[in-house]
């Protein structure tokens, strides 16, 4: 069963049972893209209901918005933000028209469901329309990136606390291992002796530092352009309503929201979703550099490093027995690969609008949220399928740093740099340890090198 609806182009009939309408029907018709629709991302339907709700709340102030109307659209975004019709929003989040597909899709639905608040049936416009109630001083242009920044703002504070999660359970490894001497390499050669809790106590700080970042860049999205319109000019909103929108946005939920002070350049300037999008870039890249780090710390078992175990999480070869591989780590890096090519297009779309508008702002849209929530899935696995899990093979990391001629720096403050030079090359030579030859040579005795080759003297950990 099906009704007739009408548009610009014609009429289109709508299934019975669906609150969307004819502008979400075309949507559909035209836009089979991705295969992602808005309904993988609830978080973003939810913001586009917030910003319609504060939109009704702010002209039924100012008196342009029937009270019994404005009442039924609050309650039908109560709805929609409770979850119970994310199926409603089947457009393809890839979208021309810089998104007003979208914007029809949340307009229609709203109003529908009013519709039904009300007591009339689905598609009864002229009690409550997608056009002059729903998106009553609005235009996609200000209503669609509002949302869009809203949803980032969700979508963030999910990030932020699988971000945080990681960087506790990256701390508690390095407590766990902070007895662990290892050898610190750098050029991919032995460098000077660390502990395997430095390690991992480096990459909880160098990832915690992103917390801030991302949260900094966050920020960019409270600046709003809520009654600029189509193009900043304010056309068909009433004296008032930007900051009013803005101020009831605030209240509706824990964000600040300011209305931007040019609105002409609050709607075609994308500069927050590319500032956001770097953050998220530079998250990628550290976490698919420390995913390297541990595959190869991990490289073996037999002929690698082999400092550390990854938990087994499945067999690694059709062909060879007994092999198992970094699998998450691996994951996670081409997770970050991803990332760092979502970035790439938020640029390009940025770098593409022209004039008062940037019609390629559906692409930003769907990188944002896709990177967002792969990055979150990300870090939850590399936390509870990795990082909890992994082991220290402390005696073998210990015999690597007795053998390795990297110690010999440990010794310059106290035999000079020829003097280590010269053993480290006969060491080099010889295959023989530094340990051995400085006793040979009787440039230490056996207690004053035992003491300065002490793990706590040469890690400074204690």
């Amino acid at each position: 069963m099906s009704r007739l609806e009408n548009d610009l182009i014609g009429s289109l009939p709508v299934p019975d049972e669906a609150y969307y309408g004819i502008h979400t029907q075309r949507a559909i018709n035209n836009f089979r893209i991705s295969g992602i629709t808005l309904s993988h991302y609830p978080e973003f339907i939810k913001a586009l209901a917030y910003v319609k709700w504060a939109a009704a709340t702010a002209n039924c102030e100012l008196g342009v918005l029937g009270k019994n109307i404005c009442d039924a659209i609050i309650e039908a975004c109560k709805r929609i933000i409770s979850g119970k019709y994310d199926d409603q929003f089947p457009s393809d989040m890839l979208q021309g028209g810089a998104g007003t597909s979208t914007n029809m899709n949340i307009n229609e639905v709203v109003a529908n469901i009013a519709l039904e608040i009300m007591g009339y049936k689905k598609g009864e416009y002229q009690y409550c329309s997608p056009y002059d109630h729903v998106n009553l001083s609005q235009s996609t242009n200000d209503a669609y990136p509002t949302g869009v920044k809203l949803g980032i703002l969700f979508h963030n504070e999910i990030l932020e606390d699988s971000l945080t999660k990681l960087v506790e359970s990256l701390k508690n490894k390095g407590q766990e291992l902070k007895h662990v001497i290892t050898m610190g390499r750098t050029h991919l050669q032995d460098a000077i002796p660390m502990t395997l809790g430095q390690t991992f106590d480096a990459y909880a700080a160098t990832l915690e530092k992103e917390l801030h970042s991302l949260r900094q860049s966050a920020n960019l999205c409270l600046e709003i352009n809520m009654g600029a319109t189509a193009v900043g000019t304010g056309l068909n909103a009433i004296p008032g309503y930007a900051a009013l929108c803005a101020k009831n946005l605030t209240c509706l939920t824990k964000f600040n929201f300011t209305p931007a002070k040019n609105l002409v350049e609050a709607t075609s300037n994308t500069g927050s979703f590319v500032a956001y999008s770097s953050a998220l870039k530079k998250l990628a890249t550290k976490l698919s550099k420390i995913c390297n780090d541990l595959r190869i710390l991990a490289s073996g078992p037999r002929c690698g490093i082999y400092e550390i175990n990854l938990p087994p999480m499945q067999a690694g070869s059709s062909i060879m027995p007994g092999k198992v591989n970094p699998v998450i780590a691996e994951v996670v890096s081409q997770t970050c690969f991803r990332v760092l090519a979502n970035d790439f297009a938020v640029t390009m779309a940025s770098e593409a609008g022209q004039l008062q508008l940037n019609v390629m702002e559906p692409v930003m849209t769907y990188t944002l949220l896709e990177s967002q929530n792969l990055l979150n899935n990300a870090m939850t696995c590399l936390r509870e399928n990795c990082i909890d899990g992994i082991t220290a093979n402390e005696e073998h990391c210990r015999d690597l740093v007795m053998n390795s001629i990297g110690i010999v720096t440990a010794l310059n403050p106290y035999i000079g740099y020829e003097n280590s030079t010269t053993i480290a090359k006969e060491a080099l030579e010889t295959g023989a340890s530094v340990y051995d030859l400085v006793l040979k040579r009787n440039v230490l005795s056996k207690e004053e090198l035992d003491k300065i080759l002490n793990p706590e003297n040469m890690t400074g950990v204690k």
